[in-house]
């Protein structure tokens, strides 16, 4: 059977695209999960949402989805065989797609990503001109870019944890430029997600790591393109 063309053959690897919701964005979505998980993972499930459920293949989503889990940047020349380089990478992977979600953006893509022992579930948004939103990440509310440096902690709910956390990166001369906060239930695992001006420095991060009541600390510096 002939592979399906795409628009990739017709315009080349440049990652412009017939739209860059289609493309660049997409990239953007996929390299902003692997540094939720860690690196590059060993499988992941990949659902297309609404608009892209019909388009994906057509305007080359697919492929830039697996450039963007193998950290290929927006303007790679790989992109155009991502497939080929996910197979020599032994990267596993799985498309589906769902065409009527009416409480999710036009252009949403939901990653089920698995790296060793390791599992995550990230849902992102692609809007236009190369700009994304992340909105969930296992089950928590998220709303970043990836165009600010940005940390997510996972830690119990507890009372002053967000004015403990804010005061921890105000020391290291961070100033917070959005800062949002989900739980699952009172008392329960709340997870904190903050944008950055600035990088925070690695005895920060270590440090807040070593609160007993923190879970996880993910830190994912500006993703640029």
């Amino acid at each position: 059977m002939a592979e399906k063309s795409s628009v990739f053959d017709m315009i080349g690897p440049v990652m412009i695209g017939p739209s860059s919701s289609h493309t660049a964005g997409v990239v953007r979505i996929a390299r902003s999960a692997i540094r939720v998980i860690g690196g590059i993972p060993d499988a992941a499930d990949i659902t297309f949402y609404n608009s892209f459920a019909t388009t994906y293949e057509g305007h080359g989503s697919d492929r830039a989805i697996i450039a963007g889990l193998m950290d290929f940047k927006t303007d790679d020349k790989r992109i155009r065989e991502a497939f080929d380089h996910a197979k020599e990478q032994k990267l596993k992977y799985k498309f589906s797609s769902v065409g009527n979600a009416s409480t999710f953006h036009p252009n949403t893509i939901k990653l089920n990503l698995k790296k060793g022992d390791r599992t995550v579930e990230v849902i992102g948004e692609s809007r236009g001109g190369g700009v994304i939103r992340i909105v969930e990440i296992d089950g928590f509310n998220c709303n970043f870019t990836s165009s600010a440096h940005t940390i997510i902690i996972k830690a119990n709910d507890l009372k002053g944890s967000i004015s403990f956390v804010s005061g921890i990166i105000s020391q290291d001369d961070s100033n917070i430029a959005t800062m949002s906060v989900s739980r699952k239930g009172k008392n329960q695992e709340a997870c904190h997600v903050i944008e950055m001006d600035s990088e925070l420095r690695e005895e920060t991060l270590n440090y807040l790591k070593s609160i007993s009541w923190v879970k996880e600390v993910i830190y994912i510096p500006v993703i640029e393109n």
